[in-house]
């Protein structure tokens, strides 16, 4: 049996590519992979975050083969959809000609909100959390990106 229809292409681009962006691709691959080729690449690429990788590994998601890449390195492909992760991402999101549209979806950081937890164990309750918020994002596409650009 031969696809019909080409899959969407979105990337998920944040600052480093070592967290959100990540769990946002993997997430993709797993729950839509059958729709949607996802990507995920960052402005200023940190490498993979291992408590990313660790979480989502506790999710049933492998996402520590993925590897943390500049945005740059996937110039040559034509998204549908360029999803900002992050602030800063936003701020510093590259020009796309064409049909891309450009949607930003907010994530808290949980590098960030994990730094300021004294307590080793807890440190990864952020990232859980994060995790969680960016699946239940990732369950609405593509329809909510539809609904992301009208309002």
């Amino acid at each position: 049996m031969s696809e019909t229809t080409e899959k969407m292409k979105i990337l998920f681009l944040c600052t480093g590519n070592s967290c959100r962006s990540q769990m946002a691709e993997g997430w993709t691959r797993h729950l839509k992979g059958d729709r949607i080729e996802p990507e995920s690449a960052g402005v200023d690429p940190k490498g993979m975050d291992p408590l990313a990788v660790e979480v989502m590994k506790e999710a049933g998601v492998e996402i520590g083969g993925q590897g943390s890449k500049h945005v740059d390195e996937l110039k040559q492909i034509d998204f549908d959809y360029v999803v900002t992760v992050c602030g800063h991402a936003s701020e510093n999101c590259p020009l796309y000609p064409g049909r891309t549209r450009v949607v930003h979806v907010g994530f808290e950081d949980p590098p960030k909100l994990a730094a300021e937890i004294q307590d080793e164990a807890e440190r990864i309750g952020p990232y859980r959390r994060v995790r969680d918020e960016i699946k239940a994002f990732v369950e609405t596409l593509p329809e909510g990106l539809l609904e992301r650009e009208k309002s």
